[in-house]
């Protein structure tokens, strides 16, 4: 790779990353972890189609992840890519569990039974 495709790509990656920084707020989208200026450099734009070529400008195909929740996210596709070449491999359905399905429900009976 040349030098100025290696330019081309830190430009653009910025540009997506400095954006998606402006857009979103400093915290990790799956474990919750807050950043600051000081531990910035540890928060990464993760692309949800995993194309680093799709930025839409609405920031829609991204999400901002601590470099631990961006390393467990692309091993889980390496992994479901690995299990499913193998004979008899089955594909891993997409986890469906919705662990606040029913709060607003619960917080509703909890408020009548207070008043």
């Amino acid at each position: 790779m040349s030098k100025e495709n290696n330019r081309a790509e830190s430009s653009a990656e910025n540009t997506y990353r400095d954006r998606a920084l402006k857009m979103y707020p400093w915290v990790c989208g799956r474990c919750a972890r807050e950043f600051t200026y000081k531990n910035l450099s540890e928060l990464t734009v993760h692309h949800k189609d995993h194309n680093h070529g799709n930025n839409p400008p609405d920031g829609s195909n991204w999400e901002l992840l601590c470099l631990y929740c961006h390393d467990y996210e692309h091993a889980k596709v390496l992994e479901s890519k690995h299990l499913e070449s193998q004979p008899g491999g089955k594909k891993i359905a997409p986890a469906t569990f919705k662990p606040f399905s029913g709060l607003e429900d619960l917080l509703k009976k909890t408020k009548k039974e207070t008043d």
